[in-house]
Parts: C-alpha cells; structure tokens; sequence
C-alpha cells in the first residue's frame, strides 16, 4: 500500500476505539503482518474496493485458523471479530481475544448478547468480520452460506463486502497440529449495498453472497496456483 494510501485510510472518518484497543491492535497486526509476509506470503488483491469508512460486514469463506488473521492483516481498517465465548475462559487467549476486542458468541444458545453487541458497533461505523459458512471447510472449498447474517445487516443497513482467500487451508487444514509455510491469496469484490439486497429475501440475499464468495475463490485459487508453480 502506497504512503498516499495509509494516510487516506488514517484520515478517515470511522469512529475511533479506546487508545488500549488501538495500540494493542496495532501491535499484533504488525507482529502478524511480519509473520504472514515472511512464512506465507500473504498477497491481497482489489484492496481499492473497501470502503474508507461507515459500517461495513467482512463476509469471508473459511478455510482454516489463520483467516481472522489474515483477513486483520490484510484490511485497511480495524476489524471487529466474532469468537467462541467458551475460548474466553482460557487465560492467556482469553486477554487476547479482549484486548483485541473480539465480541463472545455463543453457539449453543441463540447468542442475542453477542448480536446485541455486533450490532452496537456497526452502528458505531465499525468492520466487523463473519465466516457466514459457520465453520471451516474440511477440503478448503467453499462452504453453503446460511442466513445469520442477513438480520444484522438488514438491521443496520450495512453495506457488505464479499472476501475470498485461498491457500490458508494448504498451510494449516483442520488437522494440522501446527501451520505450515505457505502462500495466501486474498481476493476482495464488490460491495453489496442496502439498496441493492434491501428487497431480497434471506434465502435470496445468502445465494446471492454465496455466488460472490463463489466468483472470488476461483480468483483466488488460480492466484494460488500459479504462485506455487513459480515458487
């Protein structure tokens, strides 16, 4: 990203977070960034097309616990992230998940504290970051996308940006123990806007993002490729 760039994005409006929550951010995105650049080559394409500020829904395809990660690597602007409320019981992941401000969900119940919270900073113009697969892919391909979504952001109007990476999968699969050297492949599209899914149905509005996410991972994978071959 260019100097013009970062102050772009630094002189943009979205609501700023307590100085704790930003310096500690800042910290592990650099330290990250310093990692995923070295150990997997993290290359992110369409950069240009996330918005500089106002609410906004990350909507990415899963493949493997580097993807928050990766994706609060990659993006622009601080990302909220969603995270298991039991994860927050283990100290030291416990702090940090709270230090970077990860809101609690709880999965086994109908999670109305972490949607509370999810919306409340939305409505504060914030990123927030959804896996609407719900889980990780066994195989790296892209999962059905289900329709949880879809009420937060009806809610807050939020437009939404669809993201699709490939390579996390081949670098850390869901049975790896530890990750492995790699490349990553971030292809961001188009944003969706209110206006143009306020009118279709949850079913609709979830085909229509699954479709996108669709599109993108093939980008993705055929960047992945062909970095593989000339490495």
């Amino acid at each position: 990203m260019t100097r013009t760039r970062v102050a772009d994005f630094a002189a943009s409006r979205w609501p700023r977070r307590s100085p704790a929550i930003d310096l500690a951010q800042g910290i592990v995105r650099w330290f990250f960034r310093l990692s995923l650049m070295t150990f997997w080559r993290v290359r992110v394409h369409g950069l240009e097309k996330f918005p500089d500020g106002g609410p906004l829904l990350l909507l990415v395809n899963h493949q493997s616990n580097l993807d928050p990660i990766v994706v609060g690597v990659v993006s622009p602007r601080p990302v909220n992230y969603l995270a298991k409320q039991s994860l927050f019981r283990f100290p030291p992941l416990g702090w940090f998940l709270r230090w970077n401000d990860c809101i609690p969900i709880q999965r086994e119940s109908n999670a109305i504290g972490g949607i509370k919270e999810t919306l409340k900073r939305l409505k504060r113009g914030e990123v927030v970051l959804i896996f609407p697969e719900g889980s990780r892919s066994p195989d790296g391909t892209p999962l059905p996308v289900k329709q949880g979504f879809c009420t937060v952001a009806r809610r807050t109007k939020t437009p939404l940006l669809p993201v699709a990476l490939d390579g996390a999968w081949q670098a850390y699969p869901r049975q790896a123990k530890v990750p492995m050297p790699g490349n990553v492949q971030v292809v961001v599209g188009d944003p969706i806007t209110f206006e143009e899914y306020s009118l279709l149905d949850d079913k609709e509005l979830s085909a229509l993002v699954e479709a996108k996410i669709a599109d993108l991972f093939v980008q993705a994978k055929d960047r992945h490729v062909k970095a593989c071959v000339l490495t």
